[in-house]
């Protein structure tokens, strides 16, 4: 019975459009009932004791990324078998639940919108402080051109991170697989970057970086098919894609930043670390609601996808 529900393409496609619903709908869960809040806070006493040396610090850093992904999936596995168990209506709306924390396109809609009204209405240092929510890097002295190029390149990166690469995971591995994905990228954000936890997070970072090999080209390959849908200019952001798309330290953010670039006729730039779209104007704050009707177009066509998907899961395993 188990394994009937699990490639039962109506209920799975359902899950994930009740998921989609409880996002456009509904706020995030309490942070007390949120998986990955549980993940991060994991992740922030692990983090506490960093080896002295590079190799413990390293073998370390595998330890937590393996005991992190495996708890997380395992405990979606749990529940996502407990609901089987209890009828096809508990598994739809609760795996949907579940589903739903892996994930969300109307969080980064409105985070970027947040930046963009900010700076239409000249409030700067409210605009630099909005980007907390989007990126990492530190704000304070950038100028309205380039809190607009943050928040745009957030927008286009995020295509993959917040519901691409989620929903692919869940297309190939059920809900387990979408939590597996999110305590990766968790991992990578919290552990993964250089500096004190350069040798500690090195084990995160890469397993990242692989994980959305696939998930980022075709989140870039959806922003293009979401700007011909808008009669963009297509051919000028695939040139942008092959001259710029590896500038980035990340093998994978380059191809969706630039992707967005070429779409919008911007230069998005990181000073001191890359310039995308060399040549393009400086990007205004309605760029950043143009880049938004991109990625929701492309959240669109991925859910097509992912659709297509699981009908040849169905196909494979029935």
């Amino acid at each position: 019975m188990l394994s009937i529900w699990w490639d039962n393409l109506a209920l799975n496609a359902l899950a994930l459009v009740l998921a989609v619903a409880l996002d456009r709908l509904l706020p995030e869960p309490p942070s007390r009932v949120h998986p990955v809040v549980w993940m991060g806070r994991a992740v922030a006493i692990l983090q506490r004791w960093v080896p002295g040396s590079p190799v413990a610090a390293f073998v370390y850093g595998c330890a937590i990324v393996a005991a992190v992904v495996g708890i997380s999936s395992a405990l979606a596995w749990l529940v996502v078998t407990a609901l089987m168990w209890a009828g096809p209506l508990a598994y739809v709306a609760g795996g949907a639940v579940v589903l739903r924390t892996t994930f969300t396109v109307r969080g980064l809609s409105a985070a970027a919108s947040e930046t963009r009204r900010a700076l239409e209405e000249d409030r700067i240092d409210e605009a630099r402080a909005s980007l907390r929510s989007l990126v990492s890097r530190d704000a304070t002295s950038l100028s309205a051109a380039l809190v607009a190029a943050s928040a745009i390149e957030s927008v286009a990166e995020n295509t993959t991170d917040s519901y691409v690469g989620p929903w692919l995971a869940f297309a190939l591995l059920g809900v387990p697989g979408a939590m597996a994905y999110r305590a990766v990228n968790t991992l990578d954000s919290m552990i993964g970057y250089r500096g004190r936890y350069e040798y500690l997070g090195k084990a995160a970072a890469r397993l990242d970086d692989a994980v959305n090999l696939v998930p980022a080209r075709v989140s870039a390959l959806l922003l293009l098919a979401a700007g011909a849908m808008g009669r963009l200019p297509v051919s000028r952001a695939w040139r942008t894609v092959r001259r710029d798309g590896s500038r980035t330290a990340s093998p994978n953010a380059g191809v969706t930043i630039s992707a967005m670039a070429g779409l919008l006729g911007t230069r998005l730039e990181k000073p001191g670390y890359y310039c995308i779209g060399e040549g393009m104007s400086e990007p205004e704050p309605s760029d950043i609601g143009k880049a938004i009707r991109i990625a929701e177009r492309a959240a669109l066509l991925a859910l097509v996808l992912v659709f297509g998907l699981l009908a040849a899961r169905h196909v494979i395993t029935g």
